[in-house]
C-alpha cells in the first residue's frame, strides 16, 4: 500500500519513511487519501480488537507485527446512559488497555513506526497519550521518552514510568512541554511519535466510527459528542465518518457536537466568531486537564470537520464538572474531569435546546476516573 504524507498547508508530499514530523514549510502532515474497499464482509470477525478493520489501516499487506504489539483495544460497548433515555448512549472507551481512549491511535502509531524501524520514540503528553505512547512502545520494543508539564496527576505519571519510559516533568505550561520535546526531536533524539503532528495516530482514533457503525448495525447516530483539546478523537472519528460514507455504507455524516472548557476554549471562540483558523488563548484553569489546549495546532481542521458534519461547539460549565462526576458515578460509570467535562456541556446544550432525544446520541467515556480521582 503506497501511503503519502501531505502538507496540509502547501499540499507537498513525503515519504513517511523520512520520518519527517512537519513540512518544510512549517505546515502539518495529513495522509494523502489512499484507495480501499471495504464491506461488512471485510470486517475480520475472528480478530477481537480494532484490527478487526485491517483492510481500512494504512500497512504493507505483509505486515503482521501488530500481532504482537496489539492488546485487544478497541470494541469498546456502547450502552444507554440509563434505561429511561434508550437513545442516550455511551461508549465505554475507558475499558482500553491503559484506561483511556487514546490506546486507539497509540497501537496503530506505534505498529506504524515499528514498521519503519523506529527505535525509540519522543512524546509530549497531559497523561493519556503518553500513557499509550509508554504502553504501546514498551510492547513494541521501542525506547521512549515522555515529556509532560508540571501539575499532571501523579498517577498518570507513575502509570507511564511504569511501562519503562524516561518521564521529563518540564516546568511551565502543556505549550512549554510541547516546545521540549520539540527539542529533543530536533536535537536527533528520537522518532516524534506524536498524537498531534503524526497522522497516522487518527488512522486509529477513526476505528471509533467504524465500532459505531459495526455495533449499531448501520444505524447511525443523529450526532456525535466529542470532547476537543488537540481533537485527535474528533477529527480520527470525522475521517472514519468520511470513509464509511464515501464507501456507501452510511447515508450521511453524524453532526459532530464538540465540547471545551470554560477555561480553555480556543476553538469555540474561533468558531462563534465565524473563523477558519484558531488562534492562541491563555488558559484561565480548568479541572478538565485533558483539553485544556490554549493552542490547537489542528484548529482550522477541526473547524471544517464540525462545519462539514453541520455540527456545533459549545463550551462545558466548570461549576458543573464535579457534580456531573458523581451524576456519572451513580449510573456506574468512574470517569475522569474530561469526561465528566464532556457530559456537563452536553446537558446544558440538550437542556437549553429542549431537545425530546427522539434521535441517537453517542458520547465517549475518554478516561477512566481511576487515573486521577
Amino acid at each position: 500500500m503506497a501511503i503519502k504524507f501531505i502538507c496540509n498547508e502547501c499540499g507537498k508530499k513525503y515519504d513517511p519513511k523520512t520520518l519527517i514530523f512537519k513540512c518544510d514549510c512549517g505546515g502539518l502532515l495529513n495522509l494523502d487519501e489512499f484507495h480501499f474497499d471495504f464491506s461488512k464482509e471485510d470486517i475480520l470477525q475472528n480478530e477481537w480488537s480494532l484490527f478487526r478493520y485491517l483492510k481500512t489501516l494504512p500497512f504493507d499487506d505483509n505486515f503482521n507485527l501488530w500481532k504482537d504489539i496489539s492488546m485487544g483495544e478497541g470494541l469498546t460497548p456502547i450502552v444507554p446512559l440509563e434505561k429511561n433515555n434508550p437513545n442516550l448512549l455511551v461508549k465505554v472507551d475507558y475499558s482500553m488497555p491503559t484506561l483511556s481512549f487514546k490506546d486507539r491511535g497509540a497501537v496503530i502509531l506505534i505498529s506504524k513506526a515499528k514498521e519503519l524501524g523506529v527505535k525509540k520514540v519522543i512524546q509530549d503528553s497531559s497523561g493519556n497519550a503518553g500513557t499509550s505512547i509508554a504502553a504501546y512502545a514498551s510492547r513494541a520494543d521501542i525506547k521512549c521518552d515522555i515529556y509532560v508539564p508540571e501539575g499532571t496527576s501523579s498517577k498518570k505519571i507513575k502509570q507511564i514510568s511504569s511501562h519503562g519510559a524516561k518521564v521529563n516533568i518540564v516546568k511551565g505550561t502543556r505549550e512549554d512541554t510541547q516546545k521540549a520535546a520539540l527539542n529533543a526531536v530536533k536535537n536527533g533524539e528520537g522518532f516524534y511519535a506524536s498524537h498531534v503532528y503524526n497522522p497516522f495516530f487518527y488512522q486509529g482514533t477513526k476505528t471509533y466510527a467504524y465500532e459505531i457503525y459495526e455495533q449499531l448495525n448501520g444505524d447511525m447516530p443523529s450526532s456525535v459528542v466529542i470532547p476537543v483539546g488537540n481533537g485527535t478523537l474528533l477529527l480520527g472519528c470525522y475521517y472514519g465518518f468520511k470513509e464509511l460514507l464515501s464507501l456507501g455504507l452510511i447515508e450521511k455524516l453524524p453532526k459532530i457536537i464538540a465540547i471545551q472548557a470554560e477555561g480553555c476554549a480556543p476553538i469555540y471562540k474561533a468558531f462563534k466568531e465565524g473563523k477558519n483558523y484558531v488562534d492562541e488563548i491563555k488558559n484561565t484553569g480548568t479541572l478538565a486537564e485533558g483539553i485544556a489546549i490554549a493552542k490547537a495546532m489542528r484548529g482550522k481542521q477541526i473547524l471544517e470537520a464540525i462545519k462539514a458534519s453541520k455540527g456545533d461547539i459549545i463550551k462545558a460549565p466548570e461549576n458543573k464538572i464535579i457534580d456531573t462526576k458523581k451524576y456519572l458515578a451513580n449510573k456506574g460509570f468512574y470517569v475522569e474531569p474530561t469526561t465528566a467535562a464532556t457530559f456537563a456541556g452536553f446537558l446544558k446544550y440538550y437542556k437549553k435546546n429542549d431537545y425530546s432525544l427522539d434521535y441517537k446520541v453517542v458520547i465517549p467515556l475518554c478516561g477512566s476516573g481511576l487515573k486521577k480521582g
